[in-house]
């Protein structure tokens, strides 16, 4: 049932809405969510740059990655404007295929998209998601960026959006604060280096 939306909302009913979503996370496939205060999301642009030096294969190839993505000090007073997140994470194991990894992204994404589609629909309609890999490697690995193409709009319009470092937040930083075992992943590292690898997810809520 939708709800009419409200001039203002009480600390208890934001707060019961706020555990129901992170509930919902876990519900969906997340291994941990945690309610967080704004100022707990770390926007750094020094995230960005680890987008272009050494440069990401997908930079650049759809709107949802640098340098398309909006600059960092902006999405900064984005985040200033909200009091409360939902941060999670999924966990799975750490293969040199990628397949594990591939169907973490996509969980990922869809527990973003669903969160924030729960929270729009309850009343907090400035809900915003960003999920933990680019959608380009998770929902269009082998074509071309539609949002890109003139005339065209982006093929996964609820599910595309912006990973979190690919707009300056410093996922490793968050997850360390919140608590999360988080271990830095690249291509001179072998499953047995790690125990899991994690993607991590952030809604702003309100």
């Amino acid at each position: 049932m939708l709800r009419r939306i409200a001039h203002e909302i009480s600390e208890q009913s934001l707060r019961s809405d706020l555990e129901g979503y992170r509930q919902k996370a876990v519900e969906l496939g997340a291994t941990a969510a945690r309610i967080i205060r704004s100022n707990d999301v770390v926007v750094d642009r020094r995230v960005v740059a680890k987008c272009l030096f050494p440069k990401c294969p997908v930079s650049g190839t759809n709107i949802n990655c640098p340098p398309q993505t909006p600059d960092a000090e902006w999405v900064k007073t984005v985040v200033e404007g909200f009091q409360y997140a939902i941060l999670f994470k999924v966990d799975g194991p750490y293969e040199k295929d990628g397949a594990s990894s591939h169907e973490m992204k996509v969980k990922n994404l869809e527990i973003v998209s669903k969160i924030e589609a729960q929270a729009y629909y309850d009343g907090y309609y400035l809900a915003v998601g960003f999920g933990g890999a680019s959608c380009k490697t998770t929902l269009c690995l082998n074509e071309d960026c539609s949002a890109l193409q003139a005339e065209k709009s982006c093929r996964h319009p609820l599910k595309g959006r912006p990973s979190m470092h690919a707009v300056g937040m410093d996922a490793y930083k968050m997850a360390a604060r919140a608590g999360w075992d988080i271990y830095p992943v690249g291509t001179a590292t072998t499953p047995s280096d790690v125990p899991f690898i994690s993607h991590l997810g952030l809604v702003l809520v309100y």
